[in-house]
């Protein structure tokens, strides 16, 4: 997998770039989210894996599908993934380029796992801590899960802050077993 994103990223990251310099960042979500619902249909996947159709031919029943929901850029977009034979990507491409999105809009998904369900200014409290810690704005989901006994865990991006009884108790029988 991470071959597929080192290959996606650069394009991803040059989306991003024309739609911002474009302020078209909302047009390009949903351009490339139906452009990568059309690449992961089954019947365009036999399209595209079809080495009897050349490129063009492909270009051709892709954009035919879709074109009334491409511009003109979005078009060229796909003209270049088909000449690089990598029209498969563009559902990675479309999700990196939503988390580049979300990353510059300053906006940073969490999750907030709890042993119990918290009460709503316990959620703002914990959410606006988050805001200041990562001088970001925070969309936060909470789940519950028993299983934690006690307390709550974050998943921040790649952070991971665990608060739970079990999480404790996990790292006390590690120490111990050390």
């Amino acid at each position: 997998m991470a071959e597929v994103t080192t290959i996606a990223r650069p394009y991803a990251e040059a989306i991003y770039r024309i739609a911002e310099q474009g302020g078209a960042l909302d047009k390009w979500s949903q351009m490339l989210g139906f452009a990568a619902a059309v690449v992961a249909d089954p019947q365009m996947q036999a399209v595209i894996g079809n080495p009897k159709l050349t490129a063009t031919q492909q270009k051709e029943i892709f954009l035919a599908v879709c074109e009334k929901n491409l511009d003109e850029q979005a078009v060229n977009m796909v003209s270049l993934l088909l000449e690089n034979g990598r029209l498969t990507l563009l559902p990675v491409v479309c999700e990196m380029y939503e988390q580049l999105r979300a990353q510059h809009g300053g906006v940073m998904e969490t999750e907030i796992v709890s042993a119990y369900p918290l009460s709503d200014a316990e959620k703002q409290d914990l959410v606006r801590r988050l805001e200041s810690k990562y001088k970001r704005k925070v969309e936060a989901t909470v789940t519950l899960d028993p299983e934690l006994i006690g307390g709550i865990r974050i998943v921040a991006g790649d952070v991971v802050i665990d608060a739970s009884v079990r999480g404790q108790l996990q790292n006390m029988a590690f120490t111990l077993k050390s």
